[in-house]
């Protein structure tokens, strides 16, 4: 079962860089404060691209997922 082993690895890096990516993206634009990064379009722009590689790996997981069955 080594492929469902590698699918849940996606699920679960993709949900953590979706999360992270968010919160980071709502820093950089200062939505979120308490932080060095409030404010600073750097971390938004971070936020940004892990919520889309975050996303990514969810969309392929699935499509792997829907493809084996």
């Amino acid at each position: 079962m080594p492929y469902r082993d590698a699918v849940r690895v996606r699920v679960v890096i993709g949900v953590i860089l979706v999360l992270v990516g968010a919160v980071w993206f709502g820093q950089g634009i200062g939505a979120i404060g308490g932080s060095f990064m409030t404010g600073e379009a750097l971390w938004a722009v971070i936020g940004a691209v892990c919520v889309f590689f975050g996303l990514a790996l969810l969309i392929g997981a699935r499509r792997t997922r829907v493809g084996r069955r």
